[in-house]
């Protein structure tokens, strides 16, 4: 919430130093921007490299079908949720009013002072393919040696977004909003934010209410009573903003729904990780308001944007545990297949992070439909094998 709180606050002092402060100022936070810009640009595929190789290599062995059915459910769930989440803001967000094309002489001259360049070491695309190589790698031959490697990667790049990155964003974003303010495009852009903050949840609970329809009627319960037990883990991931915070209490709600205490702890922890169906709806739902903002970025159909939301499911398991994790790991596929440049990427990071609790909490809610779908197939299936327990 502190965090929220400065973007908020360096959003409003960017906007007012970009009316009435003097070119000295506002070229100022253009260069904390710019060094700002290029430092998230090289640590992206450091993110999607260790987590994901991290994240792969930690998945539990030996549970056998049970952990298939609980990756396949959320993925599925995240790339249906992401292409709702497009269809419906494809269609309120082009109502929306274009920002202007013309910009004042100020804005047209305003640079940075020092202009640096921070080459990443490898491309998005690259470190995807070299995570899962040895994320299934270090899976398959257990290496020690790897697998300790990729952990104390992913700690270094804990601390480098928890003690740097994250601190900067304040000022980052003061610098975009102070530019736009200077070229007189920001009062649409503000404009679009509160459309876009709303749809976001509003699709947030769109999708709870699918996903515990469904399993109700499946299952044969009631789905508001469902939704009732799940309400405590998602208050509290909204105060928390972290689906890993709040396991303990989203364990607790999920037995109540019935679901059986050792298919609750293999379960939750681990859509924790790899089910983020509410931060796909937020980012889907945020790409598209920026694009449609974007005066050289064409919006694109269902069938082109499908890629994107397919990747991003797969991108969200290296998604930090930090605030702001899930945009983090997914800036590098907003700019490498959506054509975002700087200024997209960071108002991509303004809006994601306004709403972040409430897509943590429609994360952790849905956790619970997919516990209660996992409970039923180890139903099905003989106690003696794919026992969850082996995962522990």
């Amino acid at each position: 919430m502190k965090l929220i709180l400065k973007l908020i606050a360096g959003i409003m002092a960017g906007i007012l130093l970009g009316f009435f402060a003097p070119d000295a100022v506002i070229r100022i936070l253009l260069t904390v921007k710019s060094l700002g810009g290029q430092l998230i640009g090289f640590t992206i595929p450091l993110i999607i490299l260790f987590y994901i190789t991290s994240g792969i290599a930690s998945l539990p062995k030996n549970s056998g079908s049970l952990l298939g059915k609980t990756v396949a459910l959320s993925y599925g769930s995240t790339v249906i949720a992401g292409s709702l989440a497009f269809i419906v803001a494809s269609s309120v967000i082009t109502g929306l009013p274009a920002p202007d094309q013309t910009t004042t002489d100020a804005g047209a001259k305003l640079t940075s002072f020092i202009s640096l360049e921070i080459p990443p070491m490898f491309g998005v695309m690259t470190a995807l393919a070299t995570a899962f190589l040895f994320g299934v790698g270090i899976s398959i031959t257990n290496s020690i040696r790897l697998k300790e490697i990729a952990d104390d990667g992913r700690s270094i790049i804990d601390l480098l977004l928890s003690k740097v990155i994250i601190p900067l964003l304040p000022f980052y974003i003061s610098g975009i909003f102070a530019e736009m303010a200077a070229e007189g495009t920001v009062f649409t852009t503000l404009k679009t934010f509160g459309v876009v903050l709303a749809l976001a949840v509003f699709m947030h609970w769109v999708w709870i209410t699918i996903q515990y329809t469904i399993t109700g009627l499946a299952l044969g319960l009631s789905p508001i009573k469902l939704i009732k037990n799940m309400l405590p883990a998602y208050f509290t991931a909204i105060g928390t903003m972290s689906s890993a915070a709040t396991i303990p209490v989203t364990l607790r709600q999920t037995r109540n729904n019935g679901v059986d205490e050792s298919i609750a702890n293999f379960t939750i922890p681990l859509c924790a990780t790899i089910h983020l169906s509410g931060s796909t709806i937020t980012l889907v739902t945020c790409s598209t308001a920026v694009i449609a903002l974007s005066q050289h970025i064409a919006l694109p159909s269902l069938v082109e944007m499908l890629p994107f939301i397919m990747m991003l499911g797969i991108t969200m398991i290296a998604a930090p545990g930090a605030p702001g994790g899930g945009v983090m790991a997914a800036l590098g596929l907003m700019a490498s297949m959506l054509g975002f440049g700087e200024a997209e990427l960071a108002l991509m990071i303004a809006l994601y992070m306004a709403q972040d609790s409430f897509g943590t909490a429609c994360n952790i809610t849905g956790d619970g439909a997919i516990s209660l779908w996992v409970n039923k197939f180890a139903q099905k299936q003989p106690a003696s094998t794919n026992s969850p327990q082996q995962a522990d």
